[in-house]
């Protein structure tokens, strides 16, 4: 399952609590993002 962090506080949040809510359980925000691990390279033509 994929990994979401919160905007707010940057802590992980867990794939069993999102079950539930979608809310961070340390800060209450409701905006989490999946961190993406490679870098995207843009050529310019």
């Amino acid at each position: 399952m994929a990994e979401y962090k919160c905007f707010n506080c940057e802590k992980i949040v867990s794939p069993d609590y999102l079950r539930k809510k979608v809310r961070c359980p340390y800060c209450g925000s409701r905006i989490l993002y999946k961190p993406r691990n490679a870098k995207t390279k843009i050529k310019a033509r």
